[in-house]
């Protein structure tokens, strides 16, 4: 009877161990991911482009402002060309006093980029309050993209295409509206990169147009709570098929990042917070 009591209060303190560093310890941190994108596709005067990814900030649910200090210190030290937010910016059931949203405000805005700064809607932020998060984006210089696009131009005229989709959990995206651009201009010396919340709308991004080059996207989480060998316990609606990391959608590269944040459950495992770096390198093959 006593190997029994012994057994049990291992599995005992061996489970309050795994949730107390889920939640204290794997909720911290930040991992960088350098990811080299090679690419023949990339026009000649951007080859080297630098473009910090990150996502799924939830703040005010574990991220605090000190938290947030170092991120926004983490992408400087980059020196990026581009920074990208790809939505959920604050968790639905959370509302942001009127000092929460100077901190984000005067915070964010210290982001630097060559070329700018770009955010789009997430399924939380539509839900809590898009007015807050409109303001927050514009007084912190970030371009809202909502089912619409930029050119970023280069003095050779040469092109990188920034198109940006809102919420698909809330079916207001159109990419069609998106990719209006094309409707009369081509695609020559241009570099098509679309901004996705929910990943698993890439596909029918990619069975309808053939010339984007490169997804980015969030809302997954990674699953928040990861097992060896099993892969993630949960994912939310529309981000089930691609969750974590790197997929070829049939030529065109998605990226996933699994985020900063946590929503619904304050745990994370095997899976730290991550931003994504990713350097676009002109590859010609021989």
């Amino acid at each position: 009877m006593k190997i029994f009591i012994k057994i049990f209060i291992i599995l005992l303190v061996g489970i309050i161990g795994i949730i107390l560093y889920s939640r204290y310890i794997g909720t911290n941190g930040l991992v960088t991911n350098e990811i080299v994108i090679n690419t023949d596709n990339i026009p000649t005067s951007f080859d080297g482009l630098k473009i910090v990814h990150f996502s799924d900030l939830h703040y005010t649910r574990v991220i605090t402002k000190e938290r947030v200090k170092n991120i926004v210190d983490e992408i400087n030290l980059i020196n990026p060309d581009i920074v990208i937010f790809t939505g959920d910016l604050v968790d639905t059931d959370k509302t942001l006093t009127e000092d929460d949203k100077d901190f984000l405000i005067e915070t964010l805005s210290n982001i630097n980029s060559t070329y700018g700064k770009y955010a789009i809607y997430g399924n939380h932020d539509i839900a809590n309050n898009s007015e807050n998060i409109i303001n927050i984006y514009n007084e912190s210089n970030f371009k809202i993209l909502n089912n619409s696009y930029d050119i970023i131009y280069s003095k050779n005229n040469e092109k990188i295409f920034i198109g940006g989709l809102n919420s698909v959990s809330h079916e207001l995206e159109d990419i069609d509206k998106v990719m209006s651009y094309y409707d009369d201009n081509d695609n020559t010396n241009t570099y098509n990169i679309i901004l996705l919340h929910e990943p698993d709308y890439a596909d029918n991004i990619v069975n309808k147009y053939n010339n984007i080059d490169l997804i980015l996207a969030g809302h997954s989480h990674g699953g928040q709570v990861r097992l060896p060998f099993i892969g993630p316990l949960y994912t939310p609606k529309n981000g089930h098929k691609y969750v974590k990391g790197y997929y070829d959608l049939n030529g065109t590269s998605l990226y996933v990042t699994s985020g900063i944040g946590v929503s619904r459950y304050n745990f994370r495992l095997f899976n730290k917070p991550e931003i994504n770096f990713y350097r676009l390198n002109k590859f010609l093959p021989e």
